[in-house]
């Protein structure tokens, strides 16, 4: 990597650096990496660094990592199904047991044979396991008055209708199972519940209370800049000033990515952390 490359790099993890600590360029410090070597080499700089027999090495230990994403399968508690059941028996169950509830004048020739026709599909894929961690949580919202409903492509299961995951009855629309669970699609379904934000920690410590905070665990969603936005954010990093950011949004505007970090800019001298910046831990993403 040349020197140019390595120090525009080095802006790259500079904004990346004051964007995590929602601070600016110039306040962020010893925050920032002390050079430009924080990058991937070339084979050539590595081979002008390390012996031959190092990198051979590293050939051997690579060769040895076989893991693969694909690899990856789901796995399902066996604690939502009772002695005596298989995931598929008990999802059957709990269908119909929730079937007198939807269609209290009895349950129509139609209804049933969408049930049956949902429930094989989800038995071929084997995804029964995933409905019956579904209707568990939603059972216990329900439970404790906890406000929820199901919503998205779930809609259009008469399954997850008797099970109470969802407040819509497919029945009365004309709306296509296969658009939530495709056999020629052959991916994992997304049944969507939204919990009262004032109570959803109850949920979510009942998690952890049933499978236990090793087995249980919080994800994030990672957002993607797209030009217009990464040039915005990168500009309130650079500048100290709303109008030295506008001007420098408005210099960069026109540029690809690559163009967003200035490159005759000269990188702030260092200063002791602030405090305030040293702890921070809050994401901007706006």
């Amino acid at each position: 990597m040349s020197t140019t490359t390595g120090a525009r790099a080095n802006r790259c993890i500079d904004t990346l650096t004051a964007v995590r600590l929602n601070t600016t360029i110039g306040r962020c410090g010893f925050a920032l990496g002390p050079n430009a070597e924080q990058h991937l080499r070339s084979r050539l700089r590595l081979a002008q660094r390390y012996p031959p027999e190092l990198l051979e090495e590293t050939l051997e230990v690579a060769s040895r990592c076989q893991f693969s994403l694909d690899s990856l399968r789901y796995e399902y508690p066996r604690e939502i199904v009772p002695e005596g059941h298989t995931p598929a028996s008990w999802l059957r169950e709990l269908t119909y047991a929730g079937a007198p509830g939807r269609y209290p004048d009895g349950l129509p020739a139609r209804v049933r044979a969408q049930i049956e026709h949902e429930l094989a599909l989800i038995t071929e894929l084997q995804y029964e396991a995933y409905f019956l961690t579904v209707a568990d949580i939603v059972r216990f919202a329900r439970g404790r008055g906890i406000l929820c409903q199901g919503r998205g492509s779930a809609a259009n299961s008469a399954v997850c209708y008797c099970l109470g995951v969802t407040e819509v009855d497919p029945a009365r629309t004309n709306l296509l199972f296969e658009r939530f669970i495709s056999r020629e699609r052959n991916e994992p379904p997304d049944i969507d519940v939204d919990f009262e934000h004032q109570r959803r920690e109850e949920v979510m410590q009942y998690l952890y209370d049933k499978y236990g905070r090793d087995r249980a665990a919080l994800t994030a969603t990672v957002i993607s800049y797209r030009p217009r936005s990464r040039c915005a954010t990168s500009a309130r990093r650079w500048a100290s000033t709303p109008s030295g950011s506008s001007a420098w949004r408005a210099a960069t505007s026109g540029g690809t990515a690559a163009r967003c970090a200035p490159r005759a800019w000269p990188r702030p001298a260092s200063t002791r952390v602030p405090a305030s910046c040293a702890t921070g831990s809050r994401w901007s993403t706006r």
